[in-house]
């Protein structure tokens, strides 16, 4: 009887987790296609499908209902995770890329600090030495190493009402004690700088991340061009990038330093 009782109770409780990745498979589909479109086109879609989904089960597998925190939060973070180590494994973005995002940020914030303000397009291209058209074709260019690595920001993606209690789930994956910290910190000054931002970069900000729309939504909703749309994400990212280093003393939280 006890063993009859033992064994229903594991199919139950296989059932619920197969359940749960059922439910949130579209979860998977919906961050892939959002990280996907600032992806070269050599990258397999499905490859990354399949990441999602490892992220997934090892999500169910871990979380604890008992931590105040929903499941579809801790899913999230597992999943874009295990996208994001996928990423980093097939090595998709040129060392180039990555010097030249850089040298874009640095490029920012000197120019801010020397003027008081955000510079111009025009401005960073003339300190650059190239044309405003050149600094366009430039931002697209990069656009995958500047998303990418900002996508390295895992708080920024935790609604304030839920980091709490996710942050304690985190532990056992932070490779120093104090990062748990510094991830808060992250989150706090990103919020404030997030704030300063002109309206425009604000709204597909909060729209990208707070509120989970992909390109293509915010487009409509701005009743902008999708190539618009992701320029200005791109540039406002290497603005908070530049912002948030200098705030945090010069350290490179979410840079891919190889």
């Amino acid at each position: 009887m006890l063993r009859d009782s033992i064994k229903a109770y594991k199919q139950s409780y296989e059932s619920q987790k197969e359940a749960l990745i059922l439910e949130h498979l579209p979860l998977v589909k919906h961050i892939v296609d959002k990280i996907s479109v600032y992806l070269p086109p050599s990258v397999d879609k499905e490859d990354l499908i399949e990441a999602g989904i490892v992220g997934l089960i090892d999500a169910v597998e871990k979380f604890d209902p008992s931590r105040n925190c929903k499941f579809s939060t801790y899913a999230r973070f597992r999943i874009k995770g295990a996208i994001l180590d996928e990423l980093r494994s097939l090595d998709i973005i040129p060392k180039s890329m990555r010097q030249k995002s850089r040298q874009i940020e640095e490029t920012y914030s000197r120019l801010e600090n020397r003027l008081g303000r955000s510079p111009t397009d025009r401005e960073i291209a003339d300190e650059l030495g190239i044309t405003e058209e050149e600094y366009s074709k430039l931002i697209h260019e990069i656009k995958g190493a500047v998303v990418i690595n900002f996508d390295d920001f895992k708080s920024l993606k935790i609604k304030e009402e839920d980091q709490e209690g996710l942050e304690p789930l985190l532990e056992s994956d932070l490779p120093y004690p104090d990062q748990q910290v510094e991830l808060k910190q992250i989150s706090e000054i990103l919020a404030e700088e997030i704030e300063k931002l002109p309206e425009r970069e604000k709204i597909i900000i909060t729209l990208y991340y707070y509120e989970d729309l992909t390109i293509t939504e915010i487009a409509k909703i701005l009743n902008l061009a999708k190539s618009t749309v992701s320029e200005i994400h791109t540039k406002t990212l290497l603005k908070l990038r530049a912002r948030l280093k200098k705030r945090l003393g010069g350290k490179e939280y979410g840079q891919d330093n190889r």
